[in-house]
């Protein structure tokens, strides 16, 4: 019994963590030094794939040598880890790749109101890919999403609140 609750809590603690590395990588790197191969997600693609796929891989190669590894040595932890990060990889691919850029027939899943939300926070990430405006905006976490656009956008709010001549004040006319 210990054991399984050591995977499951791995499982989880992993997948949980993995949508804020996402959130940081998709931020500090793929917007950074690595737009080179990430410009491909915000351009327009022919064909099925695009050179931002290869990001994945990545990810892949650290979690299945932990599953293989895990489950042949009898390493819980690991194997948890490397499930809870294989997971995410999956939701992540379904709903950020088929729901919100289709390219999966799973398009109902916007059934589900949360769904719609973070499908929603992603396209305004994708607002101006058009090249006339900035690419590097938020939100850049995906099921944190709506989390994170409600917060750039207070941000953003309190901002223009302190820029005003009144300093944003509020007064009955």
């Amino acid at each position: 019994m210990e054991q399984r609750l050591q995977f499951w809590l791995a499982f989880a603690v992993a997948f949980v963590a993995m949508e804020v590395w996402s959130l940081v990588v998709h931020r500090w790197l793929w917007h950074g030094p690595l737009w080179w191969g990430h410009r491909s997600h915000h351009e327009h693609r022919d064909g099925f794939f695009e050179k931002n796929d290869s990001f994945a891989l990545v990810h892949a190669a650290i979690a299945a040598p932990l599953i293989y590894f895990g489950l042949r040595e009898g390493w819980t932890l690991a194997t948890g880890v490397g499930f809870g990060m294989t997971a995410f990889g999956a939701c992540y691919a379904i709903v950020h790749d088929g729901l919100v850029h289709g390219r999966l027939p799973v398009g109902w899943l916007a059934a589900w109101p949360w769904l719609r939300k973070v499908r929603n926070a992603h396209r305004a990430h994708h607002a101006r890919d058009d090249g006339a405006g900035d690419p590097h905006r938020a939100p850049y976490g995906l099921f944190l999403g709506p989390w994170e656009l409600r917060r750039e956008q207070a941000r953003r709010q309190a901002r223009s609140r302190a820029a005003a001549p009144d300093g944003g004040s509020i007064r009955a006319a």
